[in-house]
């Protein structure tokens, strides 16, 4: 069984992809970035407003899947610089404060819309 999963608190998709899919009690969650899904525009500030505004985005597909950041058990951090990973790293510890899922970080040439960060996700959710 496999689920499309769409909320309009999180940014729509700007492509041929879903925002998440839900399948064999997993969901899959593609990379959110810093849009804010009121406005559709970049949010302002550095990497620490940009990763509060991706983890939002991304706690909203979640709870739409059936899901919470509780659930979580990998991401995956892009970061447009390396250099901006202690910044990331406070604002995302806040958002796991216990038993932190796994994660990769890797520093990548270019974001779509020129932002700091995005980020991807993988969760345990329900069988429906």
């Amino acid at each position: 069984m496999r689920d499309v999963i769409a909320t309009e608190q999180a940014p729509r998709a700007i492509g041929p992809y879903s925002q998440a899919i839900r399948a064999n009690g997993f969901v899959f969650l593609s990379g959110q970035v810093a849009i804010n899904p009121a406005t559709g525009y970049v949010v302002e500030g550095g990497v620490t407003q940009q990763t509060e505004c991706v983890l939002e985005n991304l706690k909203a597909v979640l709870e739409a899947a059936g899901s919470s950041l509780d659930r979580v058990v990998k991401t995956t951090v892009y970061l447009k610089s390396i250099a901006d990973f202690g910044k990331m790293n406070e604002i995302y510890g806040r958002y796991f404060p216990k038993d932190p899922p796994a994660r990769s970080t890797v520093e990548v040439a270019r974001l779509p819309r020129d932002v700091a960060i995005e980020i991807d996700v993988i969760a345990t959710a329900p069988l429906l």
